[in-house]
């Protein structure tokens, strides 16, 4: 009894899956090798900062991203579905506002960063947003499940919202607007929201991109849009794949200049790679450290590195969705399997950008890339699943523990 209790207390920090918590702090501590060796190409081509100012940068968001992923845990999450409405509303107001006001930072050409008024600090209301819409979302679908609703809420309640969020940020960031969109229908699906409204929302869906599409392109009214920035990079990501005799090489080649560079340094990294901080290539990478860094990895530790860190990865995704299977409150399982789809899809486009499958894209690698919001609202996801795998009633040597209800874990109304 005593040995037991001194186990549990020894690892009382780590609340919630242990092993879920292992992998997220391996991936963490190895994240600072990457960014800090791909740092250099902010110092040396991009000329912002220092690679020890970038680098101790970066190990400050870890280190606040894992207390605010500890800090998350102790609060119940029932609680977040509450307040989602409500901070889903603020994020809105603040992606109006970036609208606006927004700054571009570290050379990109977005403005979709928005500036804390007296201070340095900036972030991107729309990777919040993002996060804050999910979360909504589960909380809705979850709140009356058995009644069936009526057409005109899950209009102003589901596909609103979701519509309203998506034409706010896919004028500075298409990318991650379609995201929106794509992990919204599979948060309909998995909530068990009736087919019919599904196939709607996604119609009406097509019609709001072919719109937005259609007046960026040929008006002045969307002011700003980077419609014509997408555009490019799908018919470069075309052309680049395409083997037609009328193809202009140089051009195609001038283009794809990421990608390629890209490329060469999965090619240059081969099995074992070149080592920690030999990359040669990320001085060629304008994104080295943020969007690239998959490629570095791969120069630097080669097939087995990026292999290990992979395996990383898919081990988070299948404790993410035992936690969901084993959850018996339907909010708590639906929310955990919502987030997991949000950082497996950021996942696999990332490395889907890398290895050229699909257009270039702003999304950063999970836990890995430099940059601070996307990096934190990633340990808000995580520890909202830690969370929710802590109250998961398990059985011991001495029986079930006392069980909570099913009414009382779902009652977040």
């Amino acid at each position: 009894m005593n040995e037991q209790n001194i186990e549990e207390s020894r690892f009382e920090f780590l609340k919630g899956d242990k092993v879920l918590w292992m992998v997220i702090l391996v991936i963490s501590i190895f994240s600072i090798f990457p960014v800090y060796s791909a740092s250099s190409n902010l110092e040396y081509i991009v000329n912002n900062g220092t690679t020890t100012g970038h680098v101790m940068k970066h190990m400050f968001f870890v280190v606040l991203g894992l207390a605010i992923m500890r800090l998350v845990g102790t609060v119940k999450y029932e609680y977040m579905g509450k307040l989602s409405s409500i901070m889903l509303g603020l994020m809105i107001i603040l992606l109006i506002v970036t609208m606006f006001t927004g700054q571009t930072i570290d050379g990109a050409s977005a403005s979709r960063w928005l500036k804390i008024p007296g201070t340095p600090i900036s972030f991107q209301p729309s990777s919040f947003a993002f996060l804050m819409l999910i979360i909504y979302l589960c909380r809705y679908l979850t709140k009356k499940i058995t009644r069936e609703r009526l057409p005109i809420e899950n209009v102003m309640y589901i596909f609103g919202p979701i519509l309203l969020v998506f034409v706010l940020v896919a004028k500075d960031n298409g990318s991650t607007a379609l995201m929106i969109l794509m992990v919204s229908v599979i948060v309909l699906v998995i909530g068990q929201l009736h087919w019919k409204y599904i196939a709607g929302f996604i119609s009406a869906s097509f019609v709001a991109i072919a719109l937005f599409l259609l007046i960026a392109l040929n008006t002045n009214l969307i002011g700003g849009n980077r419609v014509h920035t997408w555009m490019s990079r799908i018919e470069t990501f075309t052309s680049s794949k395409a083997k037609s005799a009328d193809v202009d090489d140089e051009s195609v080649k001038a283009k794809n200049y990421q990608v390629m560079q890209a490329k060469a340094a999965i090619v240059h990294g081969g099995i074992t790679g070149m080592g920690p901080g030999k990359s040669a290539l990320k001085q060629m990478l304008p994104q080295s450290a943020s969007d690239f860094i998959f490629a570095v990895i791969v120069e630097e530790y080669g097939l087995i590195g990026a292999g290990f860190l992979i395996s990383m990865y898919l081990i988070m995704i299948v404790r993410i969705v035992m936690i969901a299977s084993k959850m018996p409150a339907f909010f708590g399982s639906l929310l955990v399997l919502s987030l997991g789809v949000m950082i497996f899809i950021q996942l696999a486009v990332n490395i889907a950008v890398a290895v050229n499958l699909i257009p270039v894209t702003g999304q950063p690698l999970p836990l890995i890339s430099y940059g601070g919001t996307s990096m934190l609202v990633t340990y808000i996801q995580l520890g909202i699943i830690l969370n929710i795998s802590s109250r998961i009633q398990i059985y011991d040597e001495e029986g079930m523990g006392k069980k909570q209800s099913i009414v009382e874990i779902n009652d977040i109304a």
